[in-house]
Parts: C-alpha cells; sequence; structure tokens
C-alpha cells in the first residue's frame, strides 16, 4: 500500500455542571490505539477540536462526533465505534496487519 487511509475524528469539548470534558478526545485517543494495533501503518488516525484553526471542512449537515475516512463519512452523530470503523476500512480494501 503506498499511503496511509487518513482516520479524522472530529469532536469538541463539552461544558456540563462538572466543567468541561473533553471526552471524543479521550475516546478518539483511544481509538486510535485500537486502530493502529489492527491496522498498523495503513491507518494514520488524528482527531480534531471542531473549534481548532486546522480542523478540515466538514461535510453540509452532519453531527459529532464525525469519523471520516479518507474524506467520506464512517459515522455523524453516532458513538465513536470501533466495529464500525473497522469494517468501513475492511469494505475499502485496508487489511489487518499480520
Amino acid at each position: 500500500m503506498s499511503s496511509a487511509v487518513a482516520v479524522y475524528i472530529i469532536g469538541t469539548p463539552v461544558a456540563c455542571e462538572e466543567g468541561v470534558k473533553d471526552t471524543w478526545r479521550d475516546v478518539a485517543n483511544w481509538a486510535t490505539g485500537q486502530l493502529e494495533a489492527r491496522f498498523g501503518e495503513a491507518v494514520q488516525v488524528e482527531y480534531f477540536d471542531l473549534f481548532a484553526p486546522d480542523c478540515p471542512t466538514l461535510p453540509y449537515d452532519v453531527q459529532l462526533p464525525l469519523v471520516l475516512a479518507n474524506g467520506e463519512i464512517v459515522s455523524s452523530g453516532d458513538k465513536i465505534s470501533i466495529p464500525c470503523i473497522r469494517k468501513h476500512l475492511e469494505a475499502i480494501g485496508i487489511s489487518p496487519k499480520n
């Protein structure tokens, strides 16, 4: 494979009674470890805060958290699901590492 599939997870901190929580970033960091363990260098996972200057342009009418793989929507507004992301990656031809 010539280049890694870019998996972007986009979220935002959430304000609650206890303060601001960055739960989606925490889940994205966990997801990164899971996906890299399964697919190795075939995937490159990055988390973006919605309000960060380097956040990719969002497709029209999506909800957070948003998961993209090479610009294609994997999930929008649902939980960050490793099985969902894994199935999508395998459907586009990414094989688990040996």
